[in-house]
């Protein structure tokens, strides 16, 4: 079956990202290899791509997409924390630009059966790289109802996350939450009726997406990526980021903003005394969003935030 992925943001990716002939870049998200073979076109002929990702269905993919690269594109089967490992293996020191995509593809979700979405009946994995060990109905039946909770509110951000809690935890003492549709039904059975149909979302959405942050380790790989990802840029390189929702895009806004503005003297004193220098400038000042018209031919596209900065010191 054919990989299915649009990639979000195609042309401002590209244009904030500055390719460059011969150049040498990281796509750290390689999903279905749609940024990659833009990047491989405007870097050829001399230029090097390093594709990362922990699904192993994309990496097939990508080396199928990519083949007429030939050498250019060097493919790692991992997560992108360990791209300082990879960056040493093929002895390269800097890069001159890095592309992380946080989204999940189209064909993850679609075709994986790996219980990305509630909207088919498929065992709950939602493990991006399936050599990991726990999977999301780990999670579901072995956490504590407190824990349970928590993590819906922290990673899900959802209201009614006690309530679903309670209701998941008392199914599970007569039978094990084995399945998406098992889940999403406990789920729409402990939201209001009410809060429900005011909802533009499904219930189950927020509930799922924290699953998934969590059985990936989604937000302490990110945060462990943002610390250290300005050690592996050239001056003049540029990192961009495309987030997909607020938990995100929150922590990339911030880290960004600390790194361009490290300064951490009081407002009112006339001259910097701390002697931190930014060693970053912002290319994106305001998150960019995408067009209507790209939202309307891709929907997956919708929630796509890009913030991009450049290493200049």
């Amino acid at each position: 079956m054919a990989y299915r992925h649009v990639s979000a943001m195609l042309n401002e990716t590209l244009a904030n990202l500055n390719c460059k002939p011969g150049g040498i870049y990281v796509d750290c998200t390689l999903g279905g290899a749609g940024h990659a073979k833009a990047i491989c076109e405007r870097i050829a002929p001399n230029g090097r791509l390093v594709a990362i990702d922990q699904d192993a269905d994309a990496i097939a993919n990508g080396r199928a997409r990519l083949s007429s690269y030939g050498g250019g594109v060097t493919f790692f089967h991992g997560n992108f924390v360990d791209l300082p490992a990879y960056l040493a293996q093929l002895q390269i020191e800097a890069v001159d630009g890095i592309l992380l995509d946080l989204g999940l593809s189209q064909n993850q979700i679609e075709s994986s059966g790996r219980g990305f979405t509630f909207q088919k009946d498929e065992p709950l994995d939602m493990r991006m790289d399936v050599r990991s060990e726990t999977t999301a109905a780990d999670l579901i039946n072995r956490l504590s109802e407190s824990e349970m909770a928590r993590l819906f509110r922290e990673y899900g951000e959802e209201r009614w996350a006690k309530r679903i809690a309670g209701r998941i935890a008392a199914a599970r003492r007569v039978a094990p939450v084995r399945t998406t549709s098992e889940l999403a039904r406990l789920v729409i059975s402990a939201v209001p009726a009410g809060a429900a149909a005011r909802q533009k979302i499904h219930p189950a959405t927020r509930i799922f997406m924290a699953l998934r942050i969590a059985v990936n380790r989604e937000l302490e790989r990110l945060a462990q990526f943002l610390e250290e990802s300005i050690d592996w840029l050239k001056r003049g390189g540029r990192l961009c980021v495309l987030s997909f929702h607020s938990l995100e895009d929150r922590m990339v806004k911030r880290h960004f903003k600390k790194m361009a503005h490290p300064c951490t003297c009081p407002p009112d004193l006339p001259r910097c005394s701390c002697g931190r220098q930014a060693m970053v400038r912002l290319i994106t000042k305001r998150v960019l969003r995408p067009s209507t018209r790209e939202v309307a031919q891709n929907p997956m596209a919708r929630s796509t935030r890009l913030r991009c900065l450049e290493k200049v010191a």
